[in-house]
């Protein structure tokens, strides 16, 4: 089976993050924020404008894609997915927003350096542009782990689903869409063929 897996979200805690250094961001600037966890973007997330949420990407982007610790049991999940034969890969919408200066240009570096730091084998990496849908199709992708609200609504209209779990996905349901809690739960969906 060619499983299709998201980065920022499932592999990482975005949501922590966000909340983490945004918090520091909003402090050190002293910019009043609001949190609200149900909000998938970042500014609507932290109850700032778009200008400052881009200067806080632009000062922690690099922190969060270089440092971010992986989720609990996210490799050892993926490395047992292989040895059982399945394909993996990395269907990611990072790009090089955020980044400027030397590190401009960098994102795939930087990626497949966290990806090796972290022990986290895969097939093949995708970086895409616009919507997923027409990577996971072209790829032949049977079943894709994703946390975008915007992403599991259009993919799960394809194929089927593993929504993992965060506070600004929790109301998404449908047909062709499973929710996962951990990657112990996103293994148990995949072994069953519970979608």
């Amino acid at each position: 089976m060619r499983i299709g897996i998201d980065i920022d979200g499932v592999l990482t805690d975005s949501e922590r993050f966000v909340t983490e250094y945004g918090t520091k961001f909003c402090i050190e600037n002293n910019l009043t924020y609001r949190i609200k966890l149900d909000k998938y973007d970042s500014a609507k997330a932290l109850g700032i404008s778009p200008e400052n949420d881009e200067k806080f990407w632009n000062r922690y982007l690099k922190k969060y894609i270089t440092e971010s610790i992986p989720r609990e049991c996210a490799s050892e999940i993926i490395n047992k997915l292989k040895e059982e034969g399945h394909e993996i890969y990395l269907v990611t919408a990072r790009n090089e927003w955020g980044l400027s200066g030397d590190d401009y240009g960098k994102m795939k570096e930087y990626t497949e350096k966290w990806l090796k730091k972290n022990k986290i084998n895969y097939d093949k990496l995708i970086f895409t542009e616009g919507s997923k849908v027409p990577y996971c199709v072209g790829n032949y992708i049977d079943v894709m782990v994703e946390d975008s609200p915007k992403n599991v609504k259009q993919i799960a209209k394809k194929l089927p689903v593993i929504c993992y779990h965060n506070s600004y996905n929790e109301d998404i349901k449908g047909k062709n869409i499973i929710r996962a809690y951990s990657w112990y739960d996103v293994y148990n969906s995949i072994k069953t063929g519970s979608f």
